[in-house]
């Protein structure tokens, strides 16, 4: 079941932990405030504020924050958003050193921008994943149906999974190329990790596996979920995951007869008479709830539809319906014990999960 955490947030689209000790939750509110909730507290004054730089459209905002795995030491956090020209932005703050709830916004340091040729589509999610390095999930770039072909594409950041080491410099350029990724040395662009992407609405690693778990919002008939294993898949490296020839398990660009060779196929997908975008989640690692160990959670945006799978089912894995809600589902999210949270855009509330 859920119970109501904490409310009076404005279009609220994360919720997450800054792995410090604290046992603070951090939220993103869509408009530009990051709000920080401490011993189940909504503090009044926001942990940073850019209001003033973000641009707001039905698809943009602040979409993404991630703390860096020492940020218990170093103060360090990166937010990901949409700028005033609509385009992407990922920016490099500090925490306040005499306030742990409050950040200094003057510390701002772009990290990588990524232009943007239309306002929907902004992918938005930032990771810290096992290996210390910050993924990044960018969409296709918009419109509909991909009219640049960018998720194929591979001297684009569009349309992908990216990996890039923020712990330095090279140049102008404001982080470094792990080695590993899997376009280094060869034609491509050295960021990119995964590519075939439309629009990836949350993705998260499993704390005990260190699987990839995407959720990748569909054009007008499929949403998927895709899983990229640390054995098998390289975690996703290199992984092509299909749009704009698919959507989900189906074809798209051509209708029929496309080319499924090299594509990496969804571990779940459901079609639009279900719900119309997907939200990706976690797999639970809590105490709170034993019925959820080991299992995928995810829901869809429209419908309010919360699913299960599980973590290491076989593709393709039948979902379980696990509830009905009434929320616009914009995010799910982990405190540092694992325990799981659901996030409401229109009701303003953050919901946790417990035992019925």
């Amino acid at each position: 079941m859920l119970k109501p955490f904490v409310g009076g947030l404005s279009s609220p689209d994360l919720v997450t932990n800054a792995h410090d000790g604290s046992g603070r939750l951090f939220v993103v509110e869509k408009a530009g405030k990051i709000r920080v909730i401490r011993d189940g507290v909504l503090l009044p004054t926001p942990f940073l504020d850019l209001s003033n730089q973000v641009s707001t459209g039905t698809e943009q905002g602040v979409l993404g924050l991630a703390f860096h795995p020492k940020f218990k030491t170093n103060g360090l956090f990166y937010v990901d958003f949409t700028d005033k020209g609509g385009n992407t932005a990922i920016n490099q703050y500090r925490v306040s050193p005499g306030n742990a709830d409050i950040a200094i916004k003057s510390t701002a340091r772009r990290v990588i921008s990524i232009a943007q040729p239309y306002a929907n589509h902004n992918g938005g999610d930032i990771v810290f994943g096992p290996d210390g390095y910050l993924y990044i999930g960018t969409g296709d770039g918009g419109s509909a149906g991909d009219p640049g072909n960018r998720a194929q594409r591979l001297d684009t950041l569009l349309g992908k999974i990216l990996r890039i080491n923020v712990n330095g410099t090279v140049g102008a350029q404001q982080y470094r190329i792990p080695a590993g990724n899997p376009f280094v040395g060869r034609t491509g662009r050295d960021e990119i990790w995964s590519y075939g992407l439309r629009n990836p609405w949350r993705f998260s690693f499993d704390r005990a596996t260190g699987d990839l778990w995407i959720g990748d919002v569909g054009q007008n008939r499929y949403e998927e979920i895709d899983r990229a294993t640390v054995v098998g898949s390289g975690r996703g490296r290199g992984v092509n995951f299909g749009w704009r020839v698919l959507e989900g398990r189906h074809c798209f660009k051509p209708a029929t007869g496309c080319n499924r060779s090299g594509k990496f196929m969804p571990v779940v997908e459901y079609s639009h008479t279900l719900g119309c975008s997907v939200t990706g989640g976690f797999v639970y690692r809590g105490a709170a709830v034993p019925a959820l160990t080991r299992l995928y959670v995810f829901g869809d945006y429209c419908s309010g539809t919360i699913w299960t799978v599980p973590k290491g089912g076989v593709s393709p894995i039948a979902k379980r319906l696990l509830m009905h809600t009434a929320m616009r589902i914009s995010s799910f999210g982990e405190d540092e014990h694992g325990e799981l949270y659901v996030v409401d855009l229109a009701g303003g509330t953050i919901y946790r999960f417990a035992a019925s």
